[in-house]
């Protein structure tokens, strides 16, 4: 069944000015985005980078022993490659598709013509990094200091917040690796949350039923990270209207 994408939906994508969403257009290349599938390898390098607009994409740190926790996630409000521009080549985190969807593809070549154009594009991108410099951080505030409990619903409010469901298709062990939690911490959590009317679970499936409940639980982590993002990229989203809808296969 075809798919109708549009690169509106990625926010990035999303503020570009005319001028510059006609220079890239050309180059954007809707591609399916897979549960599991690994896009970088820690220390690797990309070809492309990736515009997430229904699919969300998970970055991880690997410690020499393989075991890994999230450190970020990217969703339709960022895309995955900033090192690139950020003149280090390489990334330090290990990229896996959380969520299955959607992004677009940009060759690396196309966007660092744009970027050195040192214009708005640059300096969008440029507050994208710095709002994901922030989640990273926190992240790793939260996973010291706050409760596993705590974590798993900053973990799940953040998913919502890429998602247009409030379903989402996750094992309790890919939830403990994302958090770098044993896995019997999850499921006591999880508990907790469905005992509350929170949460829904069954085997690889959770339904948010009370977001407000979540949003008592969590702790101050998410209300950080969902405020820089939106006073550094707030102000930029609505300044082009949507581009032909690109249909895929």
């Amino acid at each position: 069944m075809p798919h109708t994408q549009d690169p509106n939906q990625n926010h990035l994508l999303a503020a570009l000015l005319d001028a510059e969403f006609d220079r890239l257009s050309p180059h954007l290349l809707p591609v399916p985005l897979r549960l599991g599938d690994v896009l970088c390898e820690s220390g690797g390098t990309l070809d492309h980078v990736v515009f997430p607009t229904t699919a969300i994409i998970s970055l991880h740190y690997l410690l020499e022993n393989g075991s890994s926790s999230e450190i970020a996630g990217v969703g339709n409000e960022g895309m995955l490659g900033v090192a690139l521009f950020m003149g280090g080549g390489s990334t330090l985190s290990r990229a896996v598709i959380q969520t299955g969807g959607y992004g677009y593809r940009l060759p690396v070549r196309i966007l660092m013509e744009e970027f050195n154009r040192a214009g708005p594009v640059m300096r969008l991108l440029l507050r994208y990094t710095q709002a994901l410099l922030t989640h990273m951080s926190q992240t790793s505030v939260c996973n010291r200091h706050h409760t596993v409990e705590q974590q798993l619903c900053r973990w799940l409010l953040l998913t919502l917040d890429r998602l247009q469901s409030n379903e989402l298709t996750m094992t309790q062990e890919l939830i403990s690796n994302m958090l770098g939690v044993r896995r019997e911490g999850v499921t006591e959590a999880a508990g907790r949350l469905q005992a509350r009317g929170h949460i829904s679970y069954r085997r690889g499936h959770i339904t948010v039923l009370d977001r407000a409940g979540l949003e008592q639980h969590v702790c101050e982590c998410y209300g950080v990270v969902k405020k820089e993002f939106g006073r550094l990229l707030s102000d930029v989203r609505q300044r082009q209207p949507a581009p032909r809808a690109i249909r895929t296969a």
